[in-house]
């Protein structure tokens, strides 16, 4: 795993963290929840286009 990659999953959980933190809230601001709902699906298809890059050399390896 390159080291951009380890970035992308600590900050994939990172916004995780911080949307189970806002959904605990009292009054959780929606608008918030959505951005980091956006924010986090962005990463995901990062990292799963990173991991297919990553399979498709191997195979060809």
């Amino acid at each position: 795993m390159s080291d951009h990659d380890f970035r992308l999953l600590q900050y994939h959980q990172r916004l995780d963290g911080e949307l189970r933190s806002e959904l605990r809230r009292s009054w959780p601001s929606f608008d918030r929840i959505q951005k980091l709902k956006k924010l986090k699906l962005v990463v995901k298809d990062r990292l799963n286009r990173l991991a297919l890059k990553t399979r498709k050399r191997l195979k060809t390896a």
